[in-house]
């Protein structure tokens, strides 16, 4: 399901929901084990998983960036900085799995938000099919999703 966006103030908030047939101890790992994060998102790492800690951007060019932890309740939250946007991921039980919501607060719009967007959205139904234990096309799902960010943001700040 495509993320809802919302202006609120001077920022917009993306917010993606998924339902998952998992616990949220399985889906917790997926956040915040290193090995079941570069499943579906090599360039994270985890430095130091704690409120004020650390994750790591690898830049591919032998770079990385700083990226630290603005909130962390295990089993429940994880928050940390994305450039200057916030990504937050938010655990909730329900009776069959759990629920994972997704928010990106959005310092504003940019050629490059429809891409991260995108991006966030496919890593999350990576997460699923990981889960699962099913194949998916990254690529080709990134393409479309793409086309459909970018018209959603075109439509948001006319």
């Amino acid at each position: 399901m495509i993320a809802t966006i919302q202006q609120e103030n001077d920022t917009y908030s993306a917010r993606y929901e998924r339902h998952f047939p998992h616990s949220i101890e399985e889906v917790w790992s997926m956040l915040t084990d290193n090995e079941k994060l570069q499943q579906w998102f090599t360039e994270l790492r985890i430095v130091d998983l704690r409120k004020g800690g650390l994750i790591k951007f690898d830049m591919q060019d032998g770079t990385f960036i700083d990226m630290q932890i603005l909130d962390y309740e295990p089993l429940k939250v994880l928050a940390f900085e994305w450039d200057k946007d916030i990504a937050r991921f938010e655990l909730s039980p329900l009776a069959e799995g759990c629920q994972l919501t997704f928010i990106e607060t959005i310092t504003s719009i940019t050629e490059h938000t429809a891409r991260d967007l995108a991006g966030w959205h496919v890593c999350l139904d990576v997460i699923e099919a990981i889960l699962d234990d099913r194949p998916i096309a990254r690529n080709d799902e990134w393409e479309v999703w793409y086309v459909k960010y970018k018209e959603l943001l075109e439509k948001l700040v006319k």
